[in-house]
C-alpha cells in the first residue's frame, strides 16, 4: 500500500496546522459559525444534530494495522468509543468537540491518514473494490489507479469548488463490487481484443433524489491517457454543470440534459487540449506508485488445517460459507469481517474490536485491511489452514457473525439518529429486520438478498440498487417508509422499482417479511435467488402481498 513520502507528511502537516489556526478562530469567536462552515467542510468537519462529525477518507478502503489502531484511538480518546464506517469506504466519529479535532487530525497524520475532501464540492474520496488486489476474476489491482487520482485531485485548484461533489470508483474485476455504475465516474480496467490493458470510462451515475445509471463514454482509454481524460471529463462538467439549483448540479443531471454523444464530442475536444499539458509526468507518477502495490509474497502449504476445521465444526463451516471469498493465489482465502452482528448498527466498531482486527491482520493476513462500501472490513489476504484461528480470535472479539450477503447484512445510513439532513430514522429499522429474521431462522434459507435502507432522498444508504431498498421520509411529521424491489448494485446494475405507498414505522418490518415470504413461495428452487425471482415473474405477486385488497396505506 502507499506510503506517504517527504511532500506528503509536509503538506499534510501544514494543512492541519492552517486548521489548528482555524478552530482557534472559531472558539474564540473570530470566526462566525457562517464564516468557519467552509474552512471546516474542507477538512471533513460536519455539523450534525447532535454534535460535530468527524469524516476520516480511507482512500479505496486500504489501511495497514497502525492506521486501524489509529482509527481506534480516535474512537477511544475522543469520542464514545466507536466509530462507523460508512458506504464510500471512510469511517465516521459522530461526537469529537471542536477542540480536539485538530489533535485527531495530527495523530492521522502520524499514519498518513487524514480528512481532506470527505466533504463539500469538491472530488471527494475515490473508492474501489474492497477485494482488488485479491479478486481471483481480477484482470489488475485498481489501488494504483485510485491513488494516482487521489493524489491528482487533491487541492487540484480547477476542482475545490464545483456546483457539486464529484464521486469516482475504480475496479479491475469483472464482477462489479465497487458499485460502478452509481458514481459520477467510474474507472473499469479492461482489455481490448489485442490483449492490450486500458480502461473503460463510465459517467452520469448517481443515486439521490433522481437515481440513475452510469453510461459508457469512451470503452478504452489507453494506460498513459487516463489521467488528462479524467481531468477533461470533469473539466467539461464543471463548466457545463448547472448552479442554479443543487439538486440539479450533478454530472448526471447534464449527461441527461445534453446527451452522452454531446458529453462525448465536448470531452474530446477538451481532451486534445489538456492531453500535452500533462508531458508525462503522471505516468513517471504512476510507474512509482504501482511499486507500493505489489502482492505479499504468498505462502505456499497445503489446507489440512482449514479442512478439517470445516468438517468437524458447524459453527466455522456457517461462518465459512458465507464469509470467505475466492482468492487469485492457491491455499488462500478472503474474509470478510461482518460488522453487522444481529441487532447492532451496521457499520459500527468499537475501539477494542479495531484493535482486535489490526492485531489479526498483522499477524495472519500480510498486514493489510479493507472497508467496504458495504460496511464490513476485509482481511484480503489469508492462508486457509489460518482460518480457524482467525475464528476463534472474531468470536472472542464478537465479530464472527456468519451473514455476508444474507438478509442481515443490510447496509443503512445513521438515519434521523445522527444527521441533519435525515427525515426518518434507518438504524433502528435495520437493527429491527435482523433480529426478526435471526428470531425466525430464516436468512439461510432465503439465501443472498440485499437490503439497503435511507433516511432521506440523498440515498446514503445506496437503497435504489439494494434487492429490497427501503426510505424514509416524513410525511407530515410521521415516518413514512417507500420501498423498491429489484435494485442491483453489481455489473447488472438496475434501480429498483416503487411497489406503491409507503408503510408506517410499525409496518415495515412486516411488510419486508411479507416481501420474503412471497419470494419462497415463487422462487423456482432453492438456488434462484431474490433477484432472479423478482426479475421472472415481476412486481405484481409481491404487490398483491403487501397491499391486501382491505387495507389501505398512507400515500
Amino acid at each position: 500500500m502507499y506510503k506517504y513520502n517527504d511532500f506528503d507528511a509536509a503538506f499534510l502537516a501544514e494543512r492541519n496546522r492552517q486548521f489548528r489556526a482555524q478552530v482557534e478562530r472559531r472558539i474564540d469567536g473570530a470566526l462566525t459559525e457562517d464564516e468557519f462552515k467552509p474552512l471546516r467542510l474542507m477538512n471533513g468537519l460536519y455539523l450534525q444534530l447532535h454534535a460535530y462529525m468527524l469524516r476520516v477518507a480511507i482512500p479505496y478502503g486500504t489501511l495497514n494495522p497502525d492506521q486501524m489502531r489509529a482509527l481506534a484511538l480516535l474512537a477511544q480518546k475522543w469520542d464514545k468509543g466507536y466509530g462507523h464506517f460508512t458506504t464510500r469506504q471512510n469511517i465516521q466519529y459522530n461526537w469529537p468537540k471542536l477542540r480536539d479535532v485538530p489533535d485527531m487530525l495530527d495523530a492521522l497524520a502520524e499514519v498518513n491518514l487524514h480528512a481532506i475532501q470527505t466533504s463539500g464540492n469538491t472530488i471527494r474520496n475515490v473508492t474501489a473494490d474492497h477485494f482488488a488486489g485479491a479478486a481471483a476474476d481480477e484482470i489488475e489491482d485498481p489501488r494504483p489507479i485510485a491513488e494516482l487520482i487521489r493524489q491528482w485531485s487533491t487541492d487540484h485548484p480547477e476542482f475545490q469548488f464545483m456546483g457539486r461533489k464529484f464521486k469516482i470508483a475504480v475496479s479491475g474485476a469483472s464482477n462489479d463490487r465497487a458499485v460502478l455504475k452509481a458514481h459520477d465516474l467510474a474507472v473499469q480496467i479492461v482489455k481490448n481484443e489485442e490483449g492490450e490493458v486500458g480502461y473503460q470510462v463510465l459517467v452520469g451515475g448517481g443515486l439521490g433524489r433522481t437515481p440513475m445509471i452510469g453510461k459508457v463514454l469512451n470503452d478504452f482509454v489507453a494506460a498513459d491517457d487516463l489521467l488528462p481524460y479524467i481531468e477533461s471529463v470533469i473539466s467539461v462538467w464543471n463548466q457545463l454543470g448547472r448552479r442554479d439549483n443543487k439538486y440539479k448540479a450533478r454530472i448526471k443531471i447534464t449527461v441527461h440534459e445534453l446527451g452522452l454523444d454531446k458529453i462525448r464530442e465536448l470531452t474530446e475536444e477538451r481532451f486534445a487540449q489538456v492531453r500535452p499539458t500533462f508531458g508525462g509526468a503522471d505516468q513517471a507518477l504512476f510507474e512509482d506508485i504501482k511499486r507500493h502495490f505489489a502482492a505479499p509474497a504468498f505462502r505456499d502449504g497445503g489446507t489440512e488445517a482449514f479442512d478439517a476445521a470445516y468438517d468437524a465444526d458447524p459453527v466455522f463451516r456457517a461462518w465459512a460459507d458465507t464469509n470467505l471469498a475466492a482468492h487469485k493465489a492457491p491455499g488462500h482465502a478472503i474474509a470478510t469481517i461482518s460488522i453487522k452482528k444481529h441487532g447492532a448498527t451496521p457499520g459500527d466498531a468499537t475501539a477494542e474490536q479495531m484493535r482486535a482486527m489490526a492485531d489479526i491482520a498483522e499477524e495472519f493476513a500480510y498486514g493489510e485491511l479493507r472497508i467496504s462500501h458495504e460496511q464490513n472490513v476485509i482481511l484480503p489476504h489469508v492462508h486457509k489452514n489460518d482460518l480457524p484461528a482467525i475464528h476463534a480470535r472474531l468470536k472472542a472479539a464478537d465479530l464472527a457473525t456468519a451473514n455476508i450477503g444474507l438478509i442481515s447484512d443490510i447496509i443503512a445510513c445513521p438515519g434521523m439518529d445522527y444527521c441533519a439532513l435525515a427525515t426518518a430514522r434507518s438504524i433502528p429499522v435495520a437493527q429491527e429486520i435482523a433480529t426478526r429474521f435471526e428470531d425466525l431462522k430464516m436468512e439461510h434459507d432465503v439465501g443472498h438478498l440485499q437490503i439497503k435502507i435511507s433516511g432521506c432522498i440523498n440515498a446514503c444508504g445506496h437503497h435504489h440498487v439494494g434487492h429490497i431498498g427501503i426510505l424514509g421520509l416524513d410525511r407530515a411529521g410521521v415516518e413514512n417508509y417507500q420501498i423498491t424491489l429489484g435494485g442491483d448494485a453489481t455489473e447488472t446494475a438496475a434501480i429498483g422499482t416503487r411497489t406503491g405507498p409507503g408503510f408506517a414505522y410499525d409496518e415495515i418490518v412486516p411488510a419486508v417479511e411479507r416481501i420474503v415470504e412471497t419470494y419462497l413461495a415463487q422462487r423456482d428452487g432453492a438456488e434462484e435467488t431474490f433477484l432472479q425471482t423478482f426479475r421472472r415473474v415481476g412486481m405484481e405477486p409481491f404487490k398483491t402481498a403487501l397491499y391486501p385488497a382491505s387495507e389501505k396505506k398512507v400515500a
